[in-house]
């Protein structure tokens, strides 16, 4: 209850705080008329006012899991939804009054200065507890509980993550695997140790690594809970192969349910808006440069100016991909002659360098990626994604393992996280697969935008680009 008061308390502050700021500087133009007249255009008098707004994000944020322990307070992913259901719930009315287009470009600016105010607000809070609780910078103390091997397969798995063996005060009570459990002597001496480390440390959370015999699991527990320690233990089910687990309650009774990664409605509608906004802006803005394209690529070779190609996408399903066409025409027909030439010899990531098909012109277009751009229109069509996974052929499912098939979670991209790695050098279809699997369980709007920022580099530096 004091974390929620605090920070919802906190909360409304910064959200306080925003409003006065946007009033200095709309109303009292403390910046000038240069600033007042778009804040004015954009946050016009009486948009964020009352208290219906900071009502709306406490509720919003307390919708979103963003006051609960941990990680789940400090997440941006968490607050970013709840600004988003707070700009929902104050900002639908106004649809019956202005256009869709203006609504959502006022809910955008919101929800995008509403959230830093927040996460400025989070900041502080933070830092407030550690200097309260005297809780060291890099984290609360933690014992680690079991056998070393079992600690370091599961890192290696990535099962334990985010570096808990680097925190500032950690001890180990070591415990060898038995199966059958430890003779009463010594699971008395692990105890007796366990007790000697949590005096030490102080510690505030222990943490449970590996399988443990049943008694030996209920007399460790006992004595981390008796002292009012936090106890976290890793799922087996965490080192299944690429599946999210997450715990699920079915017929009244507690289960880990294991699915494949995927992207969920909710994060599929944030990036379909997001997607639909910048691609169209990108397709006007780019329309100059489109028409160039065009006629440098009839003036240098026969054929048409797009090359239109059937690619499979989310979910397994069949679209057109569309590009500048770089090659001569009719070189698909070519492709087989060419096999023994893929670099990766591996059909499913066909890359040649040097291609003898691709024309003069292609090769520029190809080293700077601007064959890419009319995939800007498959994006505000809604077959493709600004950032996602690449598509590929339909052909290539037959050679698929059941873990391959993970990269239909998502939208196929423009650009992603093996586009920013290194493009056509990676070589090796298994890192694909997880450069793609990683990109969706880790997605959120801020990945997104942050690698469409590293996209541009990466194409400047022309690196890995056949």
């Amino acid at each position: 209850m004091l974390r929620f008061v605090s920070l919802a308390a906190l909360d409304a502050v910064a959200f306080l705080v925003l409003r006065f700021g946007i009033r200095a500087l709309r109303d009292e133009a403390m910046l000038g008329q240069a600033v007042a007249a778009p804040l004015a255009a954009v946050f016009p008098r009486g948009l964020l006012g009352g208290l219906s707004f900071p009502v709306a994000v406490v509720l919003g944020l307390f919708l979103a899991g963003a006051y609960g322990q941990g990680d789940s307070r400090r997440s941006a992913a968490r607050v970013a939804r709840g600004v988003g259901i707070a700009v929902a719930l104050t900002l639908w009315a106004n649809l019956w009054q202005q256009s869709v287009s203006q609504v959502l470009f006022q809910g955008v600016l919101i929800a995008a200065f509403c959230w830093c105010a927040l996460m400025m607000g989070r900041v502080f809070y933070e830092g407030l507890v550690r200097l309260i609780f005297n809780v060291p910078a890099d984290g609360q103390p933690i014992v680690f509980v079991g056998d070393r091997d079992d600690y370091e397969a599961q890192r290696t798995h990535g099962i334990l993550r985010g570096g808990m063996d680097s925190q500032r005060a950690t001890s180990w009570v070591h415990v060898p695997r038995s199966p059958d459990g430890l003779p009463a002597e010594s699971t008395q001496k692990t105890i007796d140790r366990l007790h000697a480390a949590l005096a030490a440390l102080h510690a505030h959370t222990v943490v449970l690594c590996g399988e443990f015999a049943k008694p030996t699991f209920e007399a460790i527990v006992e004595t981390a809970n008796s002292a009012g320690i936090r106890v976290l233990s890793t799922s087996r089910a965490s080192g299944v192969v690429e599946r999210r687990v997450e715990m699920v309650w079915y017929n009244g009774t507690p289960f880990v349910e294991l699915t494949v990664p995927s992207l969920m409605a909710w994060q599929q509608a944030v990036k379909r808006v997001i997607d639909f906004t910048l691609a169209s802006a990108g397709v006007i803005v780019l329309s100059p440069l489109f028409l160039a394209v065009a006629v440098l690529i009839k003036r240098d070779s026969k054929g048409p100016v797009f090359f239109a190609q059937k690619r499979v996408g989310y979910a397994g399903e069949e679209f057109t991909v569309l590009k500048f066409r770089t090659m001569r025409a009719g070189a698909d027909a070519e492709k087989a002659a060419l096999s023994h030439l893929n670099a990766s010899g591996d059909q499913r990531l066909f890359k040649i360098p040097d291609d003898p098909r691709i024309t003069k012109l292609g090769a520029a277009l190809r080293r700077w990626s601007i064959d890419e751009l009319p995939q800007l229109f498959n994006v505000v069509y809604g077959t493709m994604s600004l950032v996602g996974p690449r598509p590929f052929f339909k052909a290539d499912l037959k050679g698929y393992l059941d873990h391959h098939f993970a990269r239909l979670g998502a939208k196929p991209g423009i650009t992603g996280l093996w586009q920013v790695a290194g493009r056509s050098s990676v070589v090796d279809f298994e890192e694909v697969v997880r450069l793609d699997r990683e990109y969706i369980e880790r997605w959120t709007v801020w990945l997104d935008l942050s690698l469409l920022v590293r996209t541009l580099p990466a194409v400047l530096r022309g690196r890995g680009a056949y």
